[in-house]
Order: structure tokens, then sequence, then C-alpha cells
């Protein structure tokens, strides 16, 4: 695993666009309520296309260090490929767990509060002063159960995102709520559905995929990008797996930021 992600690095640093040459990253602290900071991890270029922010799935919780390290999550579909987003002229803020939980379960049970609309309203208002260009919730696996609330609690007029990008997306748990149990006929913000046909993780079942686009039925504009191939190293839910477009990377990436682009 750590070779793959070294490689992918590698890749970058010597086939790299030349938007990605002018790329900063740098680790902002954003206060959101009171006494609790949101730790975003940035990168892009100086001027970028959209803006994105990116949800891991699992438990969430990254720790990101002060100097961009992450005590977990580096092999997760949006966190691994930060870097590949970041060459297709968006800035990436990898988003970690608040302040107040930073200590397992992380954003278990969390997820779907008021609490974390609010630390997110705050990331996306600060991502708009700083790059005055639209921003995108773009989440993977337990990441859309944050991701796809978000966005039927905050429509852009009241500081919500502009376009959500759903991948590898909940559609059936043991506990909690799938995303196409959510109330989706608030959201009304174009929607990229991006899924693996062979996704073998139970809560994620390719076969469901039409309950959850009937669901956005007041989206603008939406689509479903269907996936093949790659490979599947690791249990069916894990990152480096058909779930995690684990060798397939670029090519999804790629139309993700085509379609969040297009005008």
């Amino acid at each position: 695993m750590k070779l793959f992600l070294i490689l992918i690095n590698l890749y970058f640093l010597i086939f790299g666009s030349a938007a990605w040459a002018q790329t900063t990253k740098r680790v902002v602290d954003i206060p959101t309520r009171p006494g609790v900071m949101q730790r975003i991890l940035l990168a892009g270029p100086a001027h970028p296309k959209a803006a994105v922010i990116l949800f891991a799935g699992g438990h969430g919780g990254l720790q990101i260090s002060s100097n961009g390290s992450l005590q977990w999550g580096e092999d997760n579909f949006p966190v691994r490929t930060r870097e590949m987003f970041a060459a297709h002229g968006l800035l990436t803020a990898v988003i970690d767990a608040p302040s107040d939980r930073q200590s397992p379960p992380y954003l278990g049970a969390f997820r779907q509060t008021p609490k974390h609309v609010a630390d997110v309203k705050a990331v996306i208002a600060w991502l708009k002063q700083q790059s005055k260009v639209p921003v995108w919730l773009v989440g993977t696996s337990a990441g859309t159960q944050s991701a796809a609330f978000i966005a039927t609690q905050l429509p852009p007029a009241a500081g919500g995102p502009d376009g959500l990008v759903l991948t590898s997306t909940v559609l059936r748990v043991a506990k909690g709520r799938p995303v196409p149990n959510m109330n989706l006929k608030k959201i009304g913000i174009p929607v990229l559905v991006v899924h693996h046909r062979q996704d073998g993780c139970e809560n994620t079942p390719y076969a469901e995929i039409p309950s959850l686009m009937a669901g956005l039925s007041a989206s603008p504009r939406k689509e479903l990008l269907t996936f093949d191939g790659g490979q599947s190293r690791q249990n069916p839910c894990s990152a480096l797996t058909y779930h995690g477009f684990f060798g397939i990377e670029r090519d999804v990436v790629t139309k993700i930021a085509q379609w969040i682009t297009a005008r």
C-alpha cells in the first residue's frame, strides 16, 4: 500500500500538469462552533476552477497534523487522489473530524447532525471567501452520508454547496440512515453519482443505485457514472478495492473533474 502511494505521488511530481506545478499546500484551522475548530488539508492552484471538500469514508478521523501528515485514511479514495483533483485545477480541501471529535468514534454517529452541518458550512464560507469559485462536496462511502445530508440541509442561498458528488454511496446500513432514505428531494443542486459495477461492499451494492437516482428528483442536473475494471486487494469495503476504484483512479478523477467544471 505504501509503495502504491509513493508511486502515485512520484507520477504527479514527474508528469503533473502545469497547474499542479503552481499548487500550494497548507493546513488551515477554521473556527466553527464555540470553542471548536475544523481542520482541513488544502491544496490547489493559485487560480482554481472550483473548490472541492473531500470527505473520507470510514470513521473519518484523519487526525491531520500541523505539517499535513495524516494518522489515518491516507489510502481512502478522495484522500489518496487529492493531488489528482488539484492537477485538474480544483482547490481541494480534505476535511478532518472537528477538534471536539478527535477521538473514537470520530465522525461515527455525527455525520447527520446539526453540528456537522455547522462545521462544514463554515468551511464552505471560508473557501468561497478565499477562492471566489463554486464549492462542491465530494464524499466516498460513509463520506456520502456527510455530503448528502449537508446538501439536504443547506441550499446554496443558505451557505450550502454548489454541487455534490457521491462516490461508492452508502445505499443500505444495519444502523443509521443510508443516503436513499434521506430527504433527497431537498437537494436542488447538480449531483454526480459515481459507482463501480463490481463494488462488493455490503452497504454499497450497485443494484440499489436506481433508488438513489430516483430520489434526486429536484436536482437540475444529475448523472450516474458507472465504472468497471481495476483491482481488488482487500476485503470488499476497504479502500484498495473496486469500492475504492483501485487501479482506475486517474480515469475516475478525470471524469469527476470534467463534470464539475463543465459549463
